[in-house]
């Protein structure tokens, strides 16, 4: 069966020889727990983000949740994210004792609006949790400056975000602690993991403590020759460390970032060039003076042009053998943030209308050229079949 004939996911990680044989040197090694494998990762991703600390977890929401909690935020709290995220970004908030508190987005980049955290600040606000969502920056610049008026924590949800940049600085630096994801369907995968970067030393060695039960010395300090088996709990810490076998794969995956990077911008590219030729459809945004990740490429159908709705044009997209996704169901949407925060439907009218609109097609580094004209050329068949 070609790809022409079978069903063409949404999604596929791309792993070569290289992950393969740092995985299985790794697991020859006899060294599984945290050890030198994850040291080098976390080292090479600092360099790369210019972040003075990387610390590799298990996974982004863990990262979350260590920072905030090394930041002492708790019970009384509030913290602002966006109802445009993924459950995570707010269930991490909710773990510390904290109230999430959400601001509407931006209808161009679907991050959150700077004007809008400025209305949802109250006293009892500790932390803003921008999301660069799909790869696109979030205004970074507005942000700090909120934050530094208020005295606010800024901690960044970069788990689609691994390559953006504004201005030439890599996202990992802008805030007081950033966590990126290498889930499997992200540009660098580690199967699961994630890092968190910070450029302050307190936050650093409290994260660190945490993340392994609030030992004070960890696995590779114990195991050596230069360690000793004697160690102190000093905090009541998580289980929240990346293995040595993941961050093998996750660091070879990291040394083809530019490989990713350049196939991930060629595919956007082409399905730009391909799609702006259709006034139905609103293609995704890279503003001026950052650069994009394309994590994710999202599209927004113009409900106003089409005899359908967006249900139907995954429908449609799927009969063809295309697999598509939407980021995000918001935040408001759902049964348990709704009985528990009072939120509904309608209370963030942009991120609603965005929900209603949007669909993440096809776009990761195994697509062939023939791939994407295919996912371009059923884009193309729906919306000329369906023009009002």
């Amino acid at each position: 069966m070609n790809e022409h004939e079978s069903f063409l996911p949404y999604n596929l990680p791309d792993i070569s020889d290289v992950e393969i044989d740092a995985v299985v040197e790794t697991l020859r090694s006899g060294w599984l727990a945290p050890g030198p494998r994850v040291k080098r990762f976390e080292e090479d991703f600092a360099a790369f983000t210019g972040a003075k600390h990387a610390i590799a977890v298990d996974s982004a929401t863990a990262g979350m949740h260590l920072a905030l909690i090394a930041s002492g935020i708790g019970a009384g709290d509030e913290v602002i994210t966006t109802p445009t995220t993924f459950a995570a970004t707010v269930n991490v908030a909710i773990h510390t004792g904290a109230t999430p508190v959400l601001a509407d987005i931006d209808i161009d980049d679907y991050c959150i609006d700077p004007a809008a955290i400025e209305r949802a600040i109250t006293p009892r606000t500790r932390v803003i949790m921008p999301v660069h969502h799909g790869g696109s920056a979030c205004r970074m610049d507005a942000i700090a400056e909120i934050a530094h008026r208020h005295n606010l924590l800024v901690v960044e949800d970069a788990a689609h975000a691994l390559g953006t940049s504004i201005g030439g600085r890599s996202i990992g630096t802008f805030g007081d602690a950033t966590v990126f994801s290498f889930y499997p369907t992200k540009n660098v995968t580690s199967g699961r993991g994630g890092m968190l970067t910070t450029d302050n030393d307190a936050l650093d060695a409290r994260c660190r403590l945490l993340a392994l039960h609030g030992m004070s010395n960890d696995a590779w300090d114990r195991y050596t020759d230069r360690g000793s088996w004697s160690y102190q709990v000093l905090a009541a810490g998580y289980n929240y460390t990346m293995s040595d076998f993941q961050a093998a794969l996750g660091h070879a995956q990291f040394s083809r970032l530019d490989e990713f990077q350049r196939r991930r911008r060629e595919i956007a590219l082409a399905l730009n060039a391909r799609l702006a030729a259709l006034p139905e459809i609103v293609l995704p945004a890279e503003r001026d003076g950052t650069k994009h990740a394309w994590h994710l490429y999202v599209v927004r159908l113009r409900p106003e042009t089409l005899t359908i709705s967006r249900d139907e044009f995954i429908v449609e997209m799927k009969e063809r053998g295309i697999g598509t996704s939407v980021h995000f169901i918001p935040i408001h949407h759902h049964p348990y943030y709704r009985e528990t925060y009072g939120w509904a439907p309608g209370d963030f009218p942009v991120a609603d209308r965005a929900f209603e609109t949007m669909v993440s097609l096809p776009l990761y580094t195994r697509m062939t050229d023939a791939a994407v004209d295919r996912v371009a050329t059923a884009v193309e068949e729906i919306v000329r079949d369906h023009r009002t």
